[in-house]
């Protein structure tokens, strides 16, 4: 692997590799759903840890499958990764899963990429297409198996068409290639599930925020990062809104 790659190739790239071997394990056959979810996430994770720590050895790393240190959080520049993000649809031969492989920057999501290797896509921040226009009744993502309360609540006031989905990578980037419109979450997650697909929305000209509109930031000592909001510029005041009445009614 060339060292001269900047920090947007090198994302894509690693995210493509990964899909690939991801595809290889899972084409094998030889495996159970659930040692297949294993084996698929011990392999990714040890390909990518070995790879960032060999092309950026002084950046910061933080991942899903790796025990985390202390010693992220003195570092300006910090790749934060997930290696199967969806592990339960990737096992199950779907198309809605995901790597992801970004880089904050000063609690920043600054570069990255998303690989979806069902689809034989990566979408990167060096690479931003445009951003299909909205329809007229707008769609909203949700969880396929657990559904948050305040996206099926918006969507009820907004009149929007909730469109269930696997892995938050899947969803953020249906945004991003105008197969859905708002990617609500607010079920619980951590830094690795969004950072790469926040970064890639920011390099669309997309909103990401946390619900009530607060900026999402990354490599803290607690990665718990719960909730996240995608959507278009022009769409995000109004779902704000919506969620700060819910708030309000329900205090």
């Amino acid at each position: 692997m060339s060292a001269q790659l900047t920090d947007a190739e090198l994302a894509a790239h690693l995210a493509e590799i990964t899909g690939r071997l991801l595809v290889e394990v899972r084409a094998s056959g030889m495996l159970s759903l659930k040692a297949l979810g294993k084996a698929g996430d011990a392999t990714a994770n040890q390909f990518l840890v070995h790879a960032l720590r060999e092309q950026r050895p002084d950046d910061g790393l933080l991942s899903e499958e790796s025990k985390d240190t202390d010693e992220r959080l003195a570092k300006s520049r910090v790749w934060i990764v997930d290696p199967v993000d969806g592990t339960r649809e990737y096992g199950e031969a779907r198309t809605d899963w995901a790597v992801h492989v970004g880089l904050a920057i000063d609690g920043v999501a600054s570069i990255g990429a998303v690989a979806l290797p069902g689809l034989g896509l990566v979408l990167r921040t060096d690479r931003p297409a445009h951003v299909p226009d909205a329809p007229h009744r707008l769609r909203m993502l949700v969880s396929r198996t657990r559904p948050a309360r305040e996206a099926t609540e918006v969507a009820e006031r907004l009149g929007a068409e909730l469109i269930p989905m696997g892995s938050a990578g899947a969803k953020a980037m249906a945004v991003v290639r105008g197969e859905a419109d708002i990617y609500l979450h607010s079920g619980g997650q951590y830094e690795w599930d969004s950072c790469a697909p926040v970064a890639v929305a920011l390099a669309h000209g997309l909103h990401c925020s946390r619900i009530d509109g607060r900026p999402l930031v990354y490599n803290q000592a607690d990665v718990y990062l719960p909730d996240l909001l995608i959507c278009r510029k022009d769409h995000a005041e109004r779902v704000l809104a919506e969620v700060a009445a819910l708030d309000a009614a329900a205090a």
